[in-house]
């Protein structure tokens, strides 16, 4: 299988229905290997349902999710080892060490000792935790359990991640070390993404392309700059005339899905003490 394979979804036509209700309707989309592509709509747009067919936690009920050559009808398991799954809650164990937290989910995905242990240091290195490997995770500051979660949704070195609002809840400075986490790990060993959010600001520091769901389906797909020229009026960079505020994405969220978005989090997720991030 080739590098592109191993890091391509292809999303075709895909729809979930629940009784008599259909939440997601006939939605098509490709991401390339190593893209970057940020999923945004409102709540109740259908997105985590998407999610959650696409990682093979839910059937679906017509048309078909590719990743990495792989069906996720037909084999859902092949799927599961291909890809790493970063969830919006808080997951860890906080009555485990760092370490053991890798280990476990080394152990769960087969990896053998030497490679386990290489997967470990390497991780921990890259998500700056090697201090920490022996502290209880109940000790962490919400940006570092963040952090190793991340880790951990790659311990088995998938080629495509799935990120359900990897930022909620942490605070500013906390949120922009993960922000350079991300982009680092996608520059560094071309991971292929997948991100949910509710941030304009990091769909916008961190997607190449953005996607917009409402009510079950797929209403626009591009670049942040090419969704901000199709607003009416749209202008960005250069295009902005003296005294007038350039469009955003938060514009073309309305532009499209009649709704109001805020991207704004308290922070603090009360996984622990947030002195450093």
């Amino acid at each position: 299988m080739s590098r592109v394979e191993a890091g391509s979804i292809q999303v075709e036509r895909v729809v979930k229905r629940f009784g008599d209700f259909e939440a997601v309707r006939g939605v098509s989309f490709g991401v390339g290997s190593g893209e970057v592509l940020g999923l945004l709509g409102p709540n109740g747009a259908g997105k985590s349902t998407l999610i959650r067919m696409m990682t093979a936690l839910l059937p679906i009920t017509e048309g078909e999710v590719v990743i990495g050559g792989c069906s996720v009808r037909t084999d859902p398991d092949g799927v599961r080892r291909r890809i790493g799954v970063l969830p919006q809650a808080m997951t860890s164990d906080t009555d485990l060490t760092v370490e053991e937290n890798l280990s476990i989910y080394a152990k769960l995905y087969g990896l053998e000792a030497p490679r386990r242990r290489r997967s470990m240091e390497e991780l921990l290195e890259a998500v700056d935790l090697v201090h920490k490997r022996k502290a209880m995770v109940r000790t962490l500051s919400g940006g570092m359990r963040r952090r190793l979660e991340i880790a951990r949704g790659l311990i088995h070195s998938p080629r495509v991640f799935f990120l359900d609002e990897p930022t909620t809840g942490l605070d500013p400075v906390s949120r922009v070390r993960v922000w350079d986490l991300l982009k680092r790990l996608n520059r560094e060993h071309g991971i292929t993404m997948l991100l949910s959010t509710h941030h304009m600001d990091e769909a916008d520091a961190l997607c190449g392309r953005i996607a917009i769901v409402d009510q079950g389906t797929l209403v626009a797909l591009d670049t942040s700059e090419n969704l901000k020229r199709s607003v009416p009026g749209g202008r960005v960079g250069e295009e902005v005339s003296p005294g007038r505020k350039p469009t955003t994405l938060d514009d073309v969220f309305v532009h499209f899905t009649g709704h109001v978005i805020s991207g704004k989090d308290p922070g603090g997720s009360g996984a622990g003490p947030e002195e450093e991030a």
